[in-house]
């Protein structure tokens, strides 16, 4: 997850054509069935019987498989009541060029006019795939380079070996009618974006094409983003041929951008020759020969696509798409291309016959993964204007994502009524617990807010997450020893001295902790998803991280609330977790109490349940006392005080004895004598600025890449980075570099000028507290609310424990829940949160 690859999404352009479902023939009436389709995932083409659709991006193909599903099933439940029927594939073979009109928009209409019969022939249907890569230039660059291999990927996707009711005698004669275009073919080789659009300028003033909508190169970058596309294939019958196709062409951009990376130079392979290959793939599609891109020899489709994929196996294991990707290709070679199943289809029935197969085939597997489901009526009446464009839990018509299928059976079985029984019994359950909190200010307490709809991450997804948070975490151990010791990175270059000698976060009390001591027994990393599936970890918690006993009390509520469900899934049991916590805290000491400052504070509910279920002592820094042994509270020695109180108020709050605390618990620490959970001086490994960095420290202290991302970080006290910053100041989130939970972060595109013009004061008056960071879209959540299912912004705190064998994740999580319009998700300025379910 922590390079470039990994983190990649892919999405879909689909194009379907719309036939009548008793003659079969072409029908101009995809505007009746956009009138009743999302206009941003649904779109109109050149011709009027031509429907498209837009898939999200996604990390995981799984989850592109469930969206390019739900888009299907969308535009076929809108057709059929129609008398329509749904094709994908290239052409149709029954057409009436004559009685097929252009939608009607200007720019088509003018695309008529000037290019006449070849835009009334453009009767065809594509499958495009989008990756990001990151950057245009790296995009142009790539584009060039991978023409020899998008043959191949031609002849998976032949679907149009039919033309005006007759056979062409190719796979896909589509190719054929497209490469009339002026802009089709392979893309010349380019240095940088900047030529690369100085060409698209040339072509316009040319008078040739009138946009850059119309370079229809067979890959062709983006004209205003960072990802390449490729355009050569036909639209594909099988969806799961179209996923494949995704699998495929991902890994192809990764393997040429690793090779970009390294140096090695690119493929010589002369734009005649691959046009010539591109022909050999649409007369043969999977059933003839291919051009080999290494030799330039004839070989056996299968055996060329069977080549590409074991070339490609260590690029799709990097991806975990290996299994899927594998298996979707044998089943596409051993059942034959679409142009053959057509032809077969035409031998037994003609032409009707493979219009039937056609459309059977563009609705199958259209439910992909057990549990989608078909419509649950209560839950579709909860989900009225859901907006699901960023979601986890929900595909844009109502059905369930991944691993959600069994939890919206319930809510189906449960409805609305139900589920407020269920809100009410949370409540009540909450005030018996005294689960509660304070915010600063105010002299009530409020139950801490609990949606009662609880979050899944799917094992794919925490596996890796597991793996790279404890990763994060022993590097940040390494490095808080290193920059209170001997400060190798900062001798070595690792990270600039300023980073720790400015840092607010520094204490000189941070040298006292020995070298043998565990700095963060237990770490809060903050983590956000997008709405592609790709996580970062957003910031560390090596203080005071709080957060864990909440975690805890949401499952007990879900075992009260929605007990049926919670037995049905398999997950570690929270108990798992509270031993884990107290491996760490203890290691080889015994004498562990729990510190807080008291009732007054804000999760004063957090202590006193982490305490009963630790089975230690809570105790307040008044019932602190010392001799000449150590510590002491009521009778009871202390070797271990797991401190759920900031360290400076702490040390300053008197003891039994009414002294501060600080000069003799400080003294017990250096002694042995006492251990501080967490350590001391911790602050400088969460300061904001070091995050920038951390990625730097794993690759040092561990010889590691990182396996999980960071956000985008710039630091103001930089000037380049400063000048970027202010220029950039409404799209980016500013934070203080010693900030928490939430206090004096301005998220720029949510911000009022007034809001803006502040920040930007702040910045200037002293840049060296400021960083800023990339603004993620955060995904979203539905929370139960009025009777409704709403979307709202989520991010995932995990916990991190250690001990003698090294740092373990917690098999607990909170989920953290944003209210309306907001990203900001912290229970003080509003926020709620979930019970999250970690699967196995």
């Amino acid at each position: 997850m922590g390079d470039r690859a990994e983190v990649m999404a892919v999405g879909v352009e689909e194009e379907f054509h719309t036939v009548d479902l008793e003659t079969h023939r072409l029908l101009p009436r995809a505007d009746s069935l956009l009138d009743q389709l999302p206009v941003e995932r649904f779109g109109a083409e050149l011709q009027r019987s031509v429907v498209e659709t837009n898939s999200r991006p996604f990390l995981r193909l799984i989850d592109l498989a469930e969206d390019l599903a739900a888009l299907r099933r969308g535009v076929v439940a809108s057709a059929e009541p129609l008398g329509l029927g749904i094709v994908a594939a290239g052409t149709v073979p029954v057409v009436d060029l004559d009685a097929l009109k252009v939608t009607p928009d200007p720019r088509f209409e003018n695309m008529l006019e000037e290019y006449q019969l070849l835009a009334r022939e453009q009767l065809i249907c594509g499958a495009q795939v989008h990756v990001d890569v990151g950057d245009r230039d790296l995009a142009v660059k790539i584009a060039h380079r991978l023409a020899p291999r998008l043959p191949a990927l031609l002849a998976l996707s032949a679907s149009s070996p039919y033309w005006l009711g007759g056979d062409t005698g190719y796979a896909s004669y589509r190719t054929l009618l497209w490469s009339r275009w002026p802009t089709t073919g392979p893309v010349g080789d380019f240095a940088s974006a900047a030529e690369y659009d100085a060409m698209i300028d040339d072509l316009i003033r040319s008078g040739v094409i009138t946009d850059r909508g119309m370079i229809y190169f067979d890959i062709r970058p983006s004209a205003h983003l960072p990802t390449i596309e490729l355009r050569i294939c036909d639209a594909c019958p099988r969806v799961e041929d179209v996923v494949l196709l995704a699998g495929l062409f991902r890994a192809l951009v990764i393997q040429e951008m690793d090779a970009v990376a390294e140096g090695r130079p690119a493929p010589r392979v002369r734009g005649e020759v691959v046009r010539a290959m591109n022909w050999r793939a649409a007369r043969a599609g999977l059933e003839g020969e291919l051009v080999d891109p290494a030799d330039g020899t004839p070989m056996p489709a299968p055996v060329q696509i069977r080549r590409m994929l074991g070339e490609l196996r260590p690029t799709l294991e990097r991806m975990d798409d290996w299994d899927l990707v594998s298996e979707l290709t044998d089943a596409v070679l051993r059942g034959g291309g679409s142009a053959a199943r057509q032809r077969a289809a035409y031998a037994e029935g003609g032409l009707g016959q493979v219009v039937d197969l056609l459309l059977a085939e563009t609705r199958a597997n259209t439910e992909w993964a057990p549990g989608a489901g078909p419509a649950r009526t209560q839950v579709t009446g909860m989900l009225a204007g859901y907006d699901s464009s960023a979601d986890e839990a929900v595909v844009f018509d109502g059905s369930a994502r991944g691993p959600y299928g069994l939890l919206m059976n319930t809510l189906e079985r449960l409805g609305p009524d139900g589920l407020a029984d269920r809100e009410r019994e949370r409540d009540e359950v909450q005030r018996q617990l005294g689960m509660t909190f304070r915010v600063p200010g105010e002299d009530h307490d409020r139950l801490f807010p609990v949606d009662v709809i609880p979050r899944i991450v799917a094992a794919e997804d925490w596996a890796p997450l597991q793996a790279g948070l404890a990763q994060r975490v022993k590097a940040l151990e390494l490095f808080l020893h290193d920059a209170y010791t001997d400060r190798h990175a900062i001798r070595d270059g690792v990270l600039p001295a300023w980073v720790v000698d400015e840092a607010p976060g520094l204490r000189p009390d941070g040298r006292l902790v020995p070298r043998s001591a565990t700095r963060i027994a237990v770490a809060g990393i903050d983590l956000v998803r997008d709405g592609a599936g790709r996580w970062a970890v957003l910031e560390d918690n090596l203080r005071v991280p709080s957060g864990i006993g909440y975690a805890l009390a949401n499952r007990r509520l879900s075992a009260r609330i929605l007990p049926e469900l919670l037995r049905a899934v398999p997950m570690t049991t929270p108990a798992r977790a509270m031993t884990m916590l107290h491996e760490a805290l203890v290691g080889d000491a015994s004498g562990l109490a729990l510190v807080t400052s008291g009732e007054s504070d804000s999760a004063y509910f957090e202590h006193k349940l982490l305490a009963r279920e630790l089975g230690v002592p809570l105790v307040t820094p008044g019932q602190l006392s010392f001799d000449g042994d150590g510590v002491w509270a009521d009778g009871n020695r202390v070797e271990v005080l797991y401190r759920r109180i900031d360290e400076d108020e702490l040390f300053e709050a008197p003891g039994a004895d009414g002294r501060r605390l600080g000069p003799a618990l400080l003294t017990a620490v250096a002694r042995g004598e006492l251990r501080l959970a967490n350590a001391p001086g911790n602050g400088l490994g969460d300061d904001k600025a070091l995050y920038a960095y951390v990625p730097r420290l794993i690759e040092y202290y561990l010889d590691e890449r990182p396996l999980v991302d960071g956000v985008p970080t710039y630091l103001c006290r930089d000037e380049e980075a400063r000048e970027q910053v202010l220029d950039r100041l409404d799209e980016l989130v500013l934070k203080p570099v010693d900030g928490y939970g939430g206090a004096g972060v301005t998220i720029g595109p949510d911000a009022s000028r007034a809001e803006l013009d502040g920040a930007r004061e702040r910045l200037l008056a002293e840049p060296g507290r400021w960083i800023a960071q990339e603004t993620v879209r955060l995904s979203t959540h539905p929370v139960f609310e009025d009777g409704r299912l709403r979307p709202r912004a989520v991010d995932l705190r995990v916990f991190v424990s250690q001990d003698e064998g090294g740092p373990r994740t917690v098999p607990v999580a909170l989920t953290r829940v944003a209210p309306e319009g907001s990203r900001v998700v912290n229970s003080s300025q509003g926020g709620g949160s979930k019970d999250t379910w970690l699967m196995q």
